[in-house]
C-alpha cells in the first residue's frame, strides 16, 4: 500500500494502479471496524449543500422535476433542475417545492364527482398509490387505490368506489404515531388534516419509517432545499441572478466540456453574482480542470465526461476517462484546494455510489437510474408485455437539442440538430419491486452505510479516509455478483 502525493491516508490495497479505473475495476477491503449499526452512521455531506444524504439528482429533463425535487429533498439529497427550463417555470417549481412539508408527501386529489379513468391517470403520479377523495371544502371523505378501480367501469364516479373507513391524524403527528395508526390495519395510508379538519398530506406505513431514518434537506427557513443548472451561453449572470431571486439554495453552472475558456468566463459571472450560495462547475476529469475551476470560483466541482448511461461522448469523440480515477485524482486535488467534488454518471449499482464517495466524492449525481420511477417527470408507458416505463434521453441527444434550441431558427436549428453524442429514446422500466424513488434511495443509503461500517467509519469523511480499495479483473467483478436465478 503507498500514500497518494498529498500525503494522506493510504488509499490502494496493492499499491497505485498503472492504468485508469471504472468502478467495476475496483472493491473495498474490509477493515477493523467498532461501528454497531448502519444506523449509527451519518450520511451528511460537507460540500455546504446542506444535504444529508450524498444524492443529488442530475439535471436531465427526463428525470429532474418537481415530484422528484420534492421527494429526494424530503429524503435528504439535491434535485438539479434542467437548465433549459424557462426560468421562470423554475421559479414556479421552486415556490412549489418549498411550500411542500417536510415530513408528510402530498396527495392527489379529486372530489367524489370525478371518474375512475381520472383517478387512473392520477394514480402513476405518486409512489403511495393513492388518490383521496376531498369535498368542496377540502376535507378528506374516503381513498381510493388501484384495486379499487378494477373492473370498474372508467365513467364510474369515485365517490362510489372509495374507501371511507380513513385515518386521519393531526399533521403535527410524529412519524411513529403514524406508523402504530397503520401498522395492522387494512388502510394502506394516513391523512393528515389540518386544524379545520382540511387535507395537509399523506404518509404510507413505509413512508412513516423513513420520515424517521432520514433527515430532510431544509434551508434556513425550514424549507426543502432545490438547485437549478445554468448553462454557458447568453446571459448566465443574469439567468444566474434570477435563480437566486426565486430561491435557489445551489447553482450549477454546467456544460459537456468543463475545462474550456466559455466556463471560466461563465463562471466567474456567476460567482460574482452568487456569493451567498455554493456553486457548482463542470465537468472535468483532470487535476488541471479542477484547479482552473476553483480558481474561477467554484465550490464544488463536478467530475465525469463520458460514464453516463445516455451518453455516447466515448464512442463519438473517444474524449472521456474512467470514472473511478477521475474522481480519484480530481477529489484529491479539489482538497487540497479546499474545494469538493460531485461524481456524475457511471453508477449502475450502491456499491459505485459507495466506490466513488470512498474515491473523494462529497455527493454523487445519479441520472437515468432515477429515470424509471414514479416521480421522473415522464408519462408512464407500457411495452409490449404491458411492462410499465418510461422514457429518458441524453442531454446531449437530438431530442435534447431540438428543445433546447427551439427558438431559433429553423436553418440554424437543423444544422445543430446534425450534432449529437447522447442517446436520443430509452425505455427505464419501472422495477415492480422498487418503483419509487425513494425505494432507490434505501437501497443506495443502505448499501453506503453497510460500506462505512465495513470501513470503521461513523461519516462520510471518515469513510474516504479509512477505506482501502482493491483493483479486480473483470472475473472478479463477476464474482460478487448475485445468482438468484441459480446456476
Amino acid at each position: 500500500m503507498e500514500l497518494n502525493p498529498y500525503g494522506e491516508q493510504v488509499r490502494f490495497y496493492h499499491g497505485s494502479p498503472e492504468h485508469d479505473l471504472t468502478y467495476d475495476d475496483v472493491f473495498l477491503v474490509p477493515g477493523r471496524s467498532a461501528v454497531e449499526s448502519r444506523f449509527d452512521v451519518d450520511l451528511s455531506t460537507s460540500d455546504g449543500t446542506g444535504a444529508t444524504i450524498p444524492i443529488v439528482v442530475a439535471n436531465m429533463t427526463a428525470v429532474a422535476g418537481r415530484r422528484m425535487a420534492e421527494t429526494v429533498a424530503r429524503r435528504g439529497g439535491l434535485v438539479v433542475l434542467p437548465q433549459d427550463v424557462d426560468p421562470a417555470a423554475v421559479g414556479e417549481i421552486v415556490a412549489w417545492v418549498k411550500a411542500r412539508h417536510t415530513v408528510w408527501d402530498t396527495p392527489l386529489v379529486l372530489r367524489a364527482g370525478d371518474s375512475v379513468a381520472d383517478a387512473l391517470n392520477l394514480l402513476p403520479k405518486r409512489s403511495h398509490g393513492a388518490v383521496v377523495v376531498v369535498d368542496d371544502g377540502g376535507r378528506p371523505i374516503g381513498v381510493v387505490d388501484e384495486a379499487a378501480c378494477h373492473g370498474v367501469d372508467r365513467f364510474t364516479r369515485i365517490g362510489e368506489v372509495a374507501n371511507t373507513a380513513i385515518v386521519t391524524l393531526p399533521v403535527s403527528a410524529a412519524p411513529r404515531e403514524v406508523f402504530d395508526a397503520l401498522h395492522g390495519r387494512t388502510a394502506s395510508i394516513a391523512l393528515a388534516v389540518d386544524a379545520d379538519g382540511i387535507l395537509a398530506g399523506v404518509l404510507t406505513e413505509v413512508g412513516a419509517l423513513r420520515a424517521d431514518i432520514y433527515t430532510p434537506a431544509v434551508d434556513a427557513a425550514g424549507r426543502l432545499r432545490v438547485a437549478a443548472a445554468v448553462g454557458v451561453n447568453g446571459d448566465v449572470a443574469g439567468k444566474a441572478a434570477a435563480l437566486l431571486a426565486y430561491g435557489v439554495d445551489t447553482l450549477v453552472v454546467d456544460t459537456a466540456h468543463g475545462h474550456q475558456e466559455k466556463m471560466l468566463a461563465a463562471l466567474k459571472s456567476v460567482r460574482s453574482a452568487a456569493p451567498g450560495v455554493p456553486v457548482v462547475a463542470g465537468n472535468v476529469v483532470t487535476p488541471e480542470g479542477v484547479r482552473d475551476l476553483v480558481a474561477a470560483g467554484a465550490d464544488v466541482i463536478k467530475v465525469g465526461v463520458g460514464p453516463g448511461a445516455m451518453c455516447t461522448t466515448r464512442m463519438m469523440t473517444g474524449v472521456g476517462r474512467p470514472q473511478f480515477s477521475a474522481v480519484y485524482e480530481c477529489a484529491t486535488e479539489a482538497r487540497a484546494l479546499g474545494a469538493s467534488v460531485w461524481a456524475d454518471g457511471g453508477v449502475r449499482h450502491p456499491r459505485d455510489v459507495a466506490l466513488a464517495l470512498a474515491a473523494g466524492a462529497s455527493s454523487v449525481m445519479v441520472g437515468s437510474w432515477f429515470a424509471g420511477t414514479y416521480e421522473s417527470p415522464g408519462d408512464l408507458l407500457r411495452d409490449e408485455q404491458g411492462r410499465p416505463y418510461k422514457e429518458s434521453f441524453g442531454m446531449a441527444s437530438k431530442r435534447a437539442v431540438t428543445a433546447r434550441t427551439r427558438t431559433e431558427t429553423g436553418f440554424d436549428r437543423a444544422r445543430k440538430g446534425l450534432f449529437e453524442e447522447g442517446i436520443s429514446s430509452s425505455r427505464m422500466r419501472l422495477d415492480p419491486a422498487a418503483p419509487g424513488v425513494e425505494d432507490l434511495l434505501d437501497s443506495i443509503c443502505s448499501g453506503v452505510r453497510s460500506a462505512c461500517t465495513y470501513a470503521g467509519a461513523l461519516t462520510l469523511e471518515e469513510f474516504h479516509e479509512r477505506a482501502v480499495v482493491g483493483v479486480q479483473s473483470a472475473a472478479g467483478f463477476a464474482e460478487g455478483r448475485p445468482l438468484p436465478a441459480g446456476w
